[in-house]
């Protein structure tokens, strides 16, 4: 079932057509990823749901309504850009929008106390916002953004200034939430982070939805043929086996995409003639960056700019 559809959404601003007639549904109880390059629409897209920009042509239907103020009343948003007043202190900042979401007293003074523990800025309570790092004034916008205990989480580029053990923490908060029944969007341009997080994706290039649905079942589509090489050689001799299409290296994990004909087992045995020492040989596995790559063509680009070097 769909808590949320996006019907033929289309925003200009003068010449430029920021969004393109872009549509895309959210199913009840997950995190939906919304994702593209930076300057694809995705930002764009996002206020229009919540009604910070009005759409040139289009809609979002809420549960079978059009949105309108009340979504705003039940979601949780947290902007790419830092909206908090620097000169306020950090618990007079999380109270006041709270209060903003009508929410007040002491069980969201509980709550405010809960997180700041869980962030580790409870020392920092009585600090002026301009006085944190930007790691930790991210944090304090994420919990303004949950504090009021939305419905909707709408998290536009979350991981923004973190570091790897924040970032962690902010991802088990978020599957925490998901538990709980909230619905999540999670708007970003970092592949990794979408591909552990997200049940569903949207992949928004130059405005335009390119590819939507189950990230398990995209993964599935893309993955034929395709397999994970997890080893410290350079296998770019694999380009010239007849067998194989693309040799994609990643570091220490190799993409390889077979031709049609090709079969795993002739690759392995091609590496094993080789004494390449392999730690991975995963077939038909593919990562949501390589498929990134592949639905936008760039790796089409890829292989042209490097045919010419």
């Amino acid at each position: 079932m769909y808590v949320l559809e996006v019907k033929e959404l289309t925003k200009s601003f003068g010449k430029i057509k920021a969004v393109d007639h872009i549509s895309f549904t959210v199913p009840e109880g997950s995190v939906f990823g919304l994702i593209g390059r930076n300057g694809a629409g995705k930002t764009t897209t996002i206020r229009m749901m919540m009604n910070i920009y009005l759409p040139d042509s289009g809609e979002v239907i809420l549960r079978g309504t059009k949105i309108g103020q009340e979504f705003k009343d039940k979601a949780g948003y947290l902007p790419e850009e830092r909206g908090l007043y620097k000169k306020m202190k950090v618990w007079d900042t999380l109270l006041y929008f709270a209060e903003l979401k009508g929410k007040t007293g002491r069980e969201i003074e509980k709550k405010a106390n809960y997180y700041l523990k869980k962030f580790e800025l409870f020392d920092r309570k009585n600090s002026k916002l301009e006085d944190l790092s930007k790691g930790n004034q991210q944090k304090i916008q994420f919990i303004t953004t949950i504090l009021h205990d939305p419905e909707f989480l709408i998290l536009d580029e979350p991981f923004s200034g973190l570091d790897p053990i924040n970032t962690d923490l902010l991802k088990e908060i978020i599957l925490e939430l998901k538990s709980q029944g909230k619905i999540i969007i999670l708007c970003t341009h970092l592949m990794d982070f979408a591909e552990r997080l997200c049940d569903h994706i949207a992949l928004i290039e130059k405005g335009k939805i390119i590819l939507h649905g189950s990230l398990s079942e995209i993964k599935t589509r893309f993955a034929k043929k395709n397999i994970l090489i997890s080893c410290e050689e350079d296998l770019m001799f694999l380009k010239d086996l007849g067998i194989v299409d693309s040799v994609m290296d990643n570091g220490n994990e190799k993409s390889i995409k077979l031709k049609n004909g090709g079969e795993p087992q002739e690759l392995l045995r091609q590496l094993i003639q080789k004494n390449i020492i392999i730690k991975k040989f995963a077939a038909d596995e593919i990562s949501l960056h390589e498929i990134f790559i592949e639905a936008t063509g760039e790796d089409k680009r890829l292989n042209t700019e490097g045919a010419n070097v």
